[in-house]
């Protein structure tokens, strides 16, 4: 999982990074199939959680198990630095959102890198709400990525809903269109909403992230049955 190490909005004061239920539904999800997970961010160590995902409305179960988890806590707080990831190592990649990745992941050669080294070997890569930004890098790197897929992120729709456009570089919905993606959304904004186009599984927002994370299952164990002849 490649999370955020961005903390900072434009125009306020107002703080960003990791939303946490993004993070925490996902981990708990792969965690419960018996999938070992390897973390891992731009700067290493500890990434920065929005503040407004800690936020008692926002809790989700997944939320309070990792307040009670202290392996997990030290998981999170121990990331990996990006360039330390051998994606040979591993099967699968998960985005998680928030909107920090708007800014360092969407830019981060190297997690770019990653998720076109998974993507063409086969690999699935998953992402949540801001987490497909980092396909932005991607689709630089390899430009015809996202032609045609049907993808989902935080929707324009959703960015206006939570008043965050005037703090952010760019609408995520918008961008991906503009590089060629078939997006789609749910008809009601802030409800769950998965894409599946082949390698790449999309989540459209917080309530997403669990959902996202069980479609990665489903896609990693159809690809654990040996055909048969």
């Amino acid at each position: 999982m490649i999370l955020t190490s961005h903390s900072a909005m434009e125009n306020t004061d107002s703080k960003t990074g990791v939303w946490l239920g993004e993070f925490t539904d996902p981990y708990y999800e792969l965690l419960d199939q018996g999938y070992e997970i390897t973390l891992a961010s731009p700067q290493g160590g500890q990434p920065p959680i929005d503040p407004i995902s800690k936020l008692t409305e926002n809790l989700t179960a997944s939320n309070r198990r990792f307040n009670d988890d202290p392996a997990a806590q030290t998981a999170f707080g121990t990331t990996r630095k990006l360039d330390a990831v051998n994606p040979e190592e591993y099967d699968a990649l998960f985005l998680p959102g928030g909107h920090g990745p708007l800014w360092d992941l969407a830019n981060d050669e190297t997690c770019a890198r990653i998720i076109l080294d998974f993507y063409n070997s086969g690999k699935p890569v998953a992402a949540v709400c801001h987490g497909p930004a980092a396909l932005i890098k991607a689709v630089e790197l390899q430009p015809e990525l996202l032609n045609g897929k049907r993808v989902t992120a935080f929707s324009n729709a959703e960015e206006a809903l939570v008043m965050k456009s005037d703090n952010i570089p760019y609408k995520l919905e918008t961008r991906l269109k503009e590089l060629g993606a078939d997006f789609h959304a749910a008809l009601i904004p802030m409800t769950s909403h998965v894409e599946v186009d082949g390698l790449l599984i999309t989540g459209q927002n917080p309530l997403s992230a669990g959902p996202t994370a069980k479609a990665l299952i489903e896609r990693l164990q159809t690809n654990e049955v040996p055909e048969t002849n």
